[in-house]
């Protein structure tokens, strides 16, 4: 029994100390590529969620109550502003329209014939003012009659695309009831909302209110016209701490629609910014870091901080200087405190053939 306890102990210790002096690989005995950080001018795009609405967006509903007896477009058809669209049953309105006409044509007969004979003396003046007025009331009953008959069409009160109806062909439909929608997306409005210190990073930048934006849209591809940001609510909310904005994005070829999604782009420079590889960095719990390298190749760890990210590149605000030297690769190799064999690589050499840092 002993003697297997001590087999135990014996095979313990041997694991143990396997685990701590691991074979050296002959990797960790090379020349290890190091660089600098770069001092440059950058920029990266802030990048935001935005709802896309269409510069005008309307509900067609009906003037009078009736029997829907024509419809003279089509779901999704673009129409020229004074397209007749709808039809409700109008005869009765053209019945009421021809009495009134009628009216007026007798009016107008008697107004001729008062005022012909009042050039002769015959009547007097106060009863060709009566037929002056007669004719007049004929007129009004006339142009009131024709504003009941142009009730019930329905007519696009400017060029856009139609929706979907919502009711059918000779359905019957109340005053103000639902027929469609019509969208002018000429122009499309994207609204999307900016975190407090993002927008006072924004309103601080030189000519903030000429700054062209970019779209992305739901494919992953950039929009061919670029935006711009024309307003920026009043308010700030209470429950979220952000603002909305509003670009408009031309849109003459009619791709984007009435309330698709996309991302807008913001442009944010940075002046002379200090700029290092992504492969160069490592994380521990959140927080990144990179190997510095002494002239005498000690290796010693440093927590740095990310100002932005670019495509395969940090923006650095804290925790390096320019002529720091950096582990550009074998991160995984060394130790803190280790001393390295290394080769000084130039810092725009290095950018210029990046490629994306391994998963």
């Amino acid at each position: 029994m002993h003697h297997f306890k001590r087999l135990a102990i014996v095979i313990a210790a041997l694991w143990i100390w396997g685990c701590h002096h691991p074979q050296p690989h002959e990797e960790e005995e090379g020349t290890f590529p190091v660089t600098t950080p770069l001092r440059q001018d950058a920029e990266i795009h802030d990048e935001y969620v935005a709802q896309l609405r269409a510069i005008h967006h309307i509900e067609l509903r009906t003037l009078e109550r009736g029997y829907l007896t024509e419809l003279f477009v089509d779901e999704g058809q673009r129409v020229e502003k004074g397209t007749k669209m709808f039809q409700v049953l109008p005869r009765i309105y053209d019945a009421e329209l021809q009495r009134a006409e009628a009216e007026l044509e007798l009016a107008t007969i008697e107004f001729q014939n008062t005022e012909m004979l009042a050039e002769k003396d015959i009547v007097a003046a106060p009863e060709l003012a009566m037929a002056r007025a007669r004719m007049a009331k004929a007129q009004a009953e006339r142009s009131l009659a024709e504003t009941h008959r142009d009730l019930t069409e329905v007519r696009a009160p400017f060029t856009g695309l139609m929706g979907r109806f919502e009711v059918r062909l000779g359905s019957l439909v109340d005053e103000g009831e639902l027929l469609t929608t019509l969208s002018d997306n000429s122009t499309i409005w994207a609204y999307f909302n900016v975190p407090e210190a993002e927008y006072l990073s924004y309103k601080s930048r030189p000519g903030s209110d000429q700054m062209p934006v970019q779209l992305r849209m739901a494919n992953g591809e950039i929009f061919e016209h670029t935006g711009k940001i024309e307003t920026i609510e009043a308010d700030f909310n209470s429950d979220t701490g952000n603002i909305a904005f509003r670009a408009a994005f031309p849109n003459p070829d009619g791709l984007l629609r009435h309330g698709e999604t996309g991302n807008v782009l913001v442009k944010r420079p940075f002046a002379n910014a200090l700029i290092i590889p992504q492969a160069a960095t490592f994380e521990i719990l959140d927080r990144r870091f990179v190997f510095v390298v002494a002239e005498d190749g000690l290796v010693s760890q440093r927590r740095i901080s990310i100002a932005a990210e670019l495509p395969h590149l940090f923006v650095v605000d804290g925790g390096l200087e320019e002529n720091d030297q950096i582990l550009l690769e074998g991160l995984r190799k060394v130790q803190d405190g280790e001393k390295i064999e290394f080769e000084v690589e130039d810092p725009t050499e290095v950018i210029a053939h990046l490629e994306p840092p391994s998963e």
